[in-house]
């Protein structure tokens, strides 16, 4: 189970890497492939939402009982990642606006996006730094086993399902390497 969550948390590195280059298309006065942008946030949304979500919850619970010395590490990780959704969203609805043709200051939507990237980077900093070492040391196999149970039981064929409805994505992904954070 651990070695899924470093695999989840390795996509979204490179999740984050496909936004990094297209914020450095915006940064160098060209218009990057929004449809492309859009897939990503969508797909970083609907992860957030199935499968980060329940896994989060048993982890804080349950380092909670194990290391409670650790607390203040857990209740600033669970902060960061809410306060990451609300600037995704805030990017979905720009790109929405950008797509519609909308006049959007693209300087503000590129500030935007690399205060998020900035922000969720943080955050992959924090789970392969502190949360993958204490759950490591924390957690039994019972402990892994309720990860695993965690996630929805559609999970497969919801990974099935985000891989068909964004093929653009993938295929951007494929054999791209996981950035360093």
């Amino acid at each position: 189970m651990l070695n899924q969550l470093r695999l989840d948390h390795a996509n979204m590195a490179r999740m984050l890497h496909v936004l990094q280059l297209k914020h450095k298309t915006l940064a160098d006065g060209e218009r990057p492939n929004f449809q492309l942008m859009r897939e990503v946030v969508d797909y970083i949304l609907s992860y957030m939402d199935g499968f980060a979500a329940p896994l989060e919850k048993i982890c804080v619970e349950r380092l909670q009982e194990q290391a409670p010395e650790h607390l203040p590490l857990m209740e600033k990780m669970a902060s960061d990642y809410r306060e990451l959704k609300p600037r995704l969203l805030r990017l979905s609805n720009d790109i929405d606006m950008i797509l519609m043709d909308n006049v959007l200051p693209m300087d503000r939507f590129a500030d935007a996006l690399k205060a998020y990237l900035e922000a969720h980077r943080g955050y992959l900093r924090q789970e392969r730094e502190g949360l993958f070492p204490l759950i490591e040391k924390h957690f039994s196999a019972e402990d892994m086993e309720e990860l695993r149970q965690a996630l929805p039981e559609s999970a497969a064929k919801e990974l099935e399902r985000l891989q068909s409805a964004y093929p653009d994505l993938y295929a951007e992904l494929r054999g791209a390497e996981v950035p360093s954070l």
